[in-house]
């Protein structure tokens, strides 16, 4: 079984966002799509968490010459924490 990708994973999601945003569900209902809202929520997460991990920026140093290093996200401050 192929992984769902992460914009089909947002997409269902956002539906479910949509439907229980209606409010014209019972709450049986509404309880099934939270938790399907949850795992889905998760798997995205963990898809951006693997993505990231992933990330290597090419860089040049003082010579020119090209070094790899991690990607540090914007919002982990200079110090890479």
């Amino acid at each position: 079984m192929k992984k769902p990708r992460f914009e089909e994973t947002l997409k269902r999601l956002e539906e479910i966002v949509g439907r229980l945003e209606d409010g014209d569900l019972s709450i049986d209902e509404s309880l099934k799509l939270f938790e399907e809202g949850v795992k889905l929520s998760r798997q995205c997460n963990r898809i951006l968490e693997d993505a990231e991990r992933r990330i290597e920026v090419l860089v040049k140093d003082e010579n020119g010459t090209k070094k790899v290093k991690p990607f540090i996200p914007v919002d982990a401050g200079e110090d890479g924490s």
